[in-house]
């Protein structure tokens, strides 16, 4: 296809320049969208008598032709045309012939790219959501299927509390709900027509902006023309909420990771999930949450380069901008592959080692603000009876022992109030079910949440 600006120039573009230059290698994966963009671009040129209603209809026919073709796979968009806004006029033209040269009347590629990247990023970000919602769903059904099942609660990496495995669970359907949250401000602001604001000026032909708009389901029009071809906020703020879905499925690939180690022993992989060695016959590697872990890069370096793509350009478009789709198609592929990849590892890839978890929570001194709280309900000032509990930690640690092992009268060197209900206290399983507070560990308080996490995913 001749350039558009030909006329204008004596000489060819240097072939290496004229690839460098394109972008069809990779737009194309918005043909849907551009299709159905000049469509509704067609359709308001025809009500504002723009184009005749016979050219409106040869040219809406037409490209519903290109796409019935692409469809059925009989439409390979791709070099030499430039970008796919070409690629598809060419065809059009072809198809109906000198009509087709109308269609670009009354707008730019600036706002043409600009509706097509948004109508593109709309869906996706509808489907990440289902993604995401999956995902919580099958961190439900674990957490509920696990209310009293212990798990050694950590901070600093160092035994902390113990915990109701649920509640731990639960923990990431909050990051999660989070994220589809972030997802829904961004598409908020994705939902908005640039379409009209031409090259950077608006346009002297009569045209509709809110039909358009209506046409695409877009909520409303950019006010400023300027401001419309230009922005790439709502790219950055995809990436951005992107990068915090990696971040939770990082973490969580983390403990499954460590969880699954020997030294751990907290659960085991399935066959289903996990590989082996080509070397060591023994071996079953957590490859699923690695991969995850790793991909979380991407995604940051993402949004490093969208952020850096926009700094210090000045109005109105920029070639610069043709460097936000390669980022944001990358970004939808891998948030979405590894949403559906760990939605499965927690279906069908994750057996939790009860017996050990249980074992875990008995050998260690995660039940020492317990043995402090009992001084507290005998009205010893907590502080004092933190030193006293540091005392007795100290104390077995010295004589390798735990604080069930010690007896009533020892217990008593320390502090005449302790008495023979202390070891009822210090049991894991009522640990867990004194947390009592809103949003604590108790199973009576985990049960409130699960109730409440059900209605949310209407399950």
């Amino acid at each position: 296809m001749a350039k558009v600006w030909s006329n204008r120039f004596d000489n060819s573009l240097n072939p290496f320049i004229e690839k460098f230059n394109a972008s069809i290698s990779f737009d194309n994966t918005l043909i849907i969208e551009d299709i159905e963009c000049s469509i509704a671009h067609a359709k308001m040129l025809g009500k504002t008598k723009v184009l005749s209603a016979e050219d409106t209809t040869k040219i809406i026919t037409g490209l519903e032709t290109i796409k019935i073709e692409f469809l059925e796979g009989k439409f390979f968009p791709g070099p030499p045309a430039e970008d796919i806004h070409y690629c598809i006029e060419e065809k059009l033209i072809n198809l109906i012939g000198e009509t087709g040269k109308k269609l670009h009347t009354g707008r730019s590629r600036n706002d043409q790219v600009a509706t097509d990247i948004r109508l593109w990023l709309r869906k996706e970000i509808d489907k990440i959501e289902y993604l995401i919602t999956d995902l919580q769903k099958s961190l439900f059904h674990v957490a509920k299927k696990n209310v009293y099942t212990l798990i050694p609660g950590y901070t600093h990496m160092q035994r902390a509390q113990p915990l109701s495995l649920a509640h731990h669970m639960l923990a990431y359907l909050e990051m999660f709900q989070r994220d589809r949250e972030r997802f829904k401000e961004v598409r908020s602001r994705v939902n908005t027509s640039p379409l009209g604001a031409a090259a950077l000026a608006g346009t002297k032909i009569k045209i509709d902006r809110s039909f358009t708009a209506q046409e695409l389901g877009f909520e409303k029009i950019y006010q400023n023309s300027i401001d419309a071809v230009s922005d790439r906020d709502f790219s950055i703020e995809f990436v951005s909420a992107s990068a915090l879905v990696m971040s939770h499925l990082s973490k969580i690939s983390e403990e499954i990771i460590l969880w699954v180690t020997d030294e751990f022993s907290f659960a085991k992989l399935t066959d289903k999930c996990a590989t082996g060695s080509s070397l060591m016959p023994q071996k079953k590697n957590p490859d699923v949450p690695e991969l995850i872990r790793g991909k979380t890069g991407r995604v940051y370096g993402h949004l490093q380069a969208l952020l850096t793509m926009v700094k210090a350009v000045p109005l109105a478009y920029n070639k610069d901008f043709q460097e936000d789709k390669e980022p944001i198609f990358d970004t939808v592929k891998t948030i979405s592959s590894c949403l559906k990849a760990m939605t499965i590892l927690i279906n069908e890839g994750i057996e939790f080692n009860i017996n050990n978890l249980t074992n875990s929570v008995e050998k260690d001194f995660s039940n020492a603000t317990d043995l402090a709280d009992y001084l507290v309900g005998k009205n010893v000032p907590f502080r004092s009876a933190y030193q006293i509990v540091g005392e007795i930690v100290k104390n077995c640690l010295e004589r390798k022992i735990l604080f069930k092992d010690l007896e009533l009268d020892e217990f008593k060197k320390f502090h005449p109030k302790f008495e023979k209900n202390i070891y009822e206290n210090l049991k894991p399983i009522n640990v867990v079910k004194s947390r009592i507070s809103k949003g604590g560990t108790g199973f009576d308080q985990v049960e409130i949440e699960l109730n409440n996490w059900k209605k949310k995913l209407l399950l």
